[in-house]
This record gives C-alpha cells, structure tokens and sequence, in this order.
C-alpha cells in the first residue's frame, strides 16, 4: 500500500536571529518525512496560516509520491495565484515532497534529479566595509580562503551617505543618495582593481535603488572592470529596460531576488537580456518550478544563481545546492554561512571547504531539524525597518 500524507506541520525558529518557516510532511509510514523551506521571514505567521488551514486540508490523505500534480494542485486551489505567501507556502510542501521521495529511493536530490554535473558548488561571498580599506581587507580575507567571488559594497545597499538636506517634514525611514552610491561605487571598484588585481571575480548589489536610466549608466561605466555580474539593477516592473543596456554595454546582469511570476523572467531569458537567474527559489514555489526554470535558462545560454542570503533556511540553502549539483548551466551560488545556532537546530547542513560547498550523501535534501533546539530559538514578529527606503528629498523607493 502506497504512503499518504498524514500530517503537515509549520515550525517558526530564528535560531541566527532571522525568522525561518519549515515545513514538515509526516506520512503514513513510521519515520517517513520530508522538509521544506518556506521562509518569507517578514510575513510568517501568514504563510503558516497558508500551510495548515488551507494546504494542510487540501493534501492530507493523497499520495506524497504525486509531487508534480501535487504542486498544481496547490497552486491553482485558491485561484490567484504567483504572490510571495502563496509561493512560499507552496514551496515549503513541494521541498518536502521530494525529500521524502528522495528519502523513499534511498537516493540524495542530486541523484534523484539525474546525477551530478560537478563534484561542489563555487559560492560568492560577501565583503563591505566603512572604508575603501575596510572593504579591500575583507575581500583578502576570502580571497586568503581560496573565496574566487567576491559581491563587494560600501557601506551596504545604497552606500554610506556623507549628508542630506531633506525637506521639512520628511517621514522617517533608512535614506540613500542615489548619486553618491553612484560615484562611489565606480570609485570602490577603481580601488579595489587597483589594489587586489583581476585574478579573482568581483560582483555588485545594486538592489534596485537606482532610477532606470542611472542604472543602464552604471552598468556601462563598470565594464573596464570585468564584473562577474551586477546584480537586481533593475526592480521586477522595469525589466524591460535590460533591452537598452544589453545595446549598449557587456557587463553581465543577475536579476530576479524579486520575482514570483514567471512572466517577469521568461521574456529576459528568451531574448537573452540577462545572463544569470537568481530567484530565491521558496519565492516562486520550491524545487519543481526551479528546475523548470533552470532547465529553460540553458536552452538560452543563461545561468543559475539561486538567492543564499541568511534569509533562507538551512533547508533551502541545501535545495539551492542539490539544484547546483545537478544542472549543467550552473553559474554561481550566493552563500551566507551558517552559525553554530543554526547548525546545531539544522544537523546535515551543507559545508564550505576550500571555496567549494558540498551536500552530503544522506537521502533526499540530507538534512533535518531538531524541533527542541529549534523551539529555544523562537521567531520576532515586529516591524520591518530596512525595506523603509528613502532617497533624499523623502521618496519612498524600492530597498
């Protein structure tokens, strides 16, 4: 007799002071789950209501081996579809779904999927700093731990502001100077260039805070720098301006942290006007839409780049891995680390040695969560302050 899904479960922990969202699938056999990210770590209480008073009913009693109908079936049942929470939610089930079938096969994800491409997964990291020499010090540090990509910024998204003059009465918020991060970023990649030379990959963030036009510039102006690629230049809306700057520079382009709808990526990668894709992968539903995507990112010449920042669980830091593992167009994967909190509440965790990230052996995603240590490190629902931003004269702006 064939499994059934028994239970599904949202556990809420933070243990490196994010909020993350699992989910856990119990089936019918003893022993036999899955789990799955669904982390959108500023709404989490609303995709667990998502998992366990609407999904959780809707699958409860069918058979977890039917992973693709399943995955539609979520995705269609309320109709409206291709947002962060509806996604998310889907995503958590559908991880879990093929952990379990990978758990089943006695196979990692990686062999389930069709074995490995390469044996690692080269990642970038993450170097910024108060100076330029703080920012040349910490890209050393990576590059001295054999790191060959390296996203550098200067005083984070948006840059360090020398000073403002805002009107009266401007509302409060995180502000920016859009010309300022403009000409100090040409001038952090200047000196870096200078300092460290042109024997390791450099990578930019611009998290869309730059107007279109000032954004199609800046690519153009960092091309003598030979970027591995600038990243989410533009915001979901205004993809259309990737034609303007694909005529007129060769800077490599990742975008897609933001999407959820695959009518904001299929037109770029069909015409060829980006060169890496870099969905956080929970966003547009889990592994079954992503290996879609990845799958039709190679008929175009176009790479893989899942989003890895701290706001993805452990759990889906080993989905986006499994996925690298496997697909031939991979390009690069964004890595965060983990701390020992995380590590100790996420036994099976992916390791980075020497540069390289590897999964392990064990079946299907090779990771689990102990609900006691996890349950010591509960989640915060508060306001989110970062995503407030401000350009100068008090315009809320895309963060």
């Amino acid at each position: 007799m064939a499994a059934s899904i028994r239970d599904i479960r949202v556990i809420l922990t933070a243990p490196a002071g994010i909020n993350l969202i699992v989910v856990k699938v119990e089936t019918s056999e003893p022993e036999l789950y899955g789990l799955g990210c669904a982390t959108y770590c500023y709404r989490e209480e609303t995709v667990k209501n998502l998992v366990e008073n609407y999904l959780k009913p809707l699958l409860v009693g069918r058979d977890p081996a039917d992973v693709e109908d399943l995955w539609h079936l979520m995705n269609h049942n309320a109709y409206w579809r291709n947002g962060p929470i509806t996604g998310n939610a889907i995503s958590g089930v559908d991880m879990a779904l093929w952990d379990i079938k990978g758990k089943a096969a006695n196979m990692p994800l990686y062999e389930l999927l069709g074995g490995k491409s390469r044996p690692a997964v080269a990642v970038y990291r993450h170097a910024d700093g108060k100076t330029l020499e703080d920012v040349a010090e910490n890209v050393q540090k990576f590059l001295d731990q054999n790191i060959r990509h390296v996203r550098i910024q200067w005083g984070g998204y948006g840059g360090k502001v020398d000073s403002f003059n805002k009107p009266a009465g401007a509302p409060d918020g995180v502000y920016y100077n859009p010309e300022q991060y403009t000409r100090d970023t040409l001038k952090l990649f200047g000196y870096i260039r200078e300092k460290l030379g042109y024997g390791f990959e450099l990578l930019h963030d611009v998290h869309e805070r730059l107007a279109p036009i000032e954004a199609v510039k800046l690519a153009k102006e960092l091309e003598p720098f030979r970027l591995f690629f600038l990243e989410d230049l533009l915001s979901p809306e205004q993809g259309e301006w990737f034609r303007m700057i694909r005529a007129q520079c060769a800077t490599p382009i990742a975008n897609g942290e933001l999407y959820n709808n695959p009518k904001e990526w299929d037109y770029l990668i069909s015409n060829r006007l980006i060169d890496f894709i870099r969905v956080h992968i929970s966003q547009i539903g889990g592994i079954t839409p992503a290996r879609k995507l990845a799958i039709l990112c190679e008929a175009f010449g176009v790479r893989t780049a899942w989003h890895g920042p701290g706001d993805v669980s452990p759990i889906g830091h080993a989905a986006n891995i499994h996925l690298d593992l496997h697909h031939h167009n991979f390009g690069i994967q964004e890595w965060s680390g983990f701390k020992p909190e995380a590590m100790e509440v996420f036994p099976g965790c992916p390791e980075l040695k020497d540069g390289f990230v590897y999964a392990n052996s064990n079946p299907g995603l090779g990771i689990d969560i102990d609900e006691k240590t996890a349950a010591k490190f509960p989640c915060k629902t508060d306001i989110t302050r970062w995503t407030q931003t401000r350009i100068s004269d008090g315009t809320a702006w895309t963060p």
